[in-house]
């Protein structure tokens, strides 16, 4: 199925019959990903009367119940309600889900012994493109990705600068493949987050975050057209399933 776009005045086809998903899923029969020193998540089947709901015990229906953390255990989507005292929703706040954005791909340099995504380094890889959303891919780029332990191993961040210049040239949604745009353990500072949500003025309420993405190696860096699905939590973070599909 082809649909036609029209953008700042052009026309621009993709086909809707080629999704690129690129989000992380929940599955509890594999290692998946996990962050923030929490368990992993579960998966069961409720009881009633010492009934197990699952049709494989004889019931009617599968009934599961699932205990998970959107910021730990799966590709989520969240707002400046993060890291505010003021109660903001995501699904309040995320009103539009489709947006033209920029697939990038970058290697962290190391400074001061941590890997970091610097301004100039994302200015290299944007050029002087104008896009509503970015996707940052980060080198190494293998399959476990999907499946890695980051709890405790500093992984990589934004520079509080790289945030920064990302608001400046409008970028409303920032999606990575990295469980935090901020250092793991930085005393609450939240450098990034709160610098690409610009708190210490005009709060950006209508911008959003998505980390926990991962973007497969045979997707080229380039423009896409992004449908930003997410799941009707009313809360900071809720799972998402961004998709890109290709442009003509």
């Amino acid at each position: 199925m082809i649909a036609e776009i029209i953008h700042n005045s052009k026309k621009y086809k993709i086909d809707l019959s080629k999704p690129i998903d690129i989000s992380i899923s929940i599955d509890v029969t594999k290692q998946k990903v996990n962050a923030w020193y929490l368990d992993d998540p579960k998966i069961f089947p409720e009881q009633f009367d010492e009934q197990i709901i699952s049709v494989s015990e004889g019931a009617a229906v599968n009934f599961n119940s699932i205990q998970f953390n959107p910021h730990s255990h799966i590709t989520h989507t969240e707002c400046v309600g993060h890291i505010t005292k003021e109660v903001h929703s995501v699904n309040k706040h995320l009103s539009q889900f489709f947006f033209f954005a920029e697939v990038v791909t970058v290697a962290p340099e190391t400074i001061n012994g941590d890997e970091v995504i610097s301004k100039e380094q994302l200015k290299l890889a944007l050029g002087n493109k104008k896009r509503e959303a970015i996707v940052i891919r980060t080198l190494p780029n293998g399959n476990d990705k999907k499946g890695r332990r980051y709890s405790n191993t500093n992984p990589p961040y934004l520079l509080e600068e790289a945030a920064i210049y990302l608001r400046e040239i409008g970028i409303k949604h920032l999606l990575i493949d990295l469980p935090s745009v901020d250092k793991e353990k930085d005393d609450g500072l939240l450098l990034s987050h709160n610098a690409f949500w610009n708190t210490k003025e005009d709060i950006r309420l209508d911008a959003t975050i998505t980390e926990f993405i991962y973007v497969s190696n045979s997707v080229k860096d380039g423009t896409y057209f992004l449908n930003l699905m997410i799941a009707p939590f009313e809360n900071d973070a809720t799972p998402s399933k961004p998709v890109l599909y290709a442009i003509d």
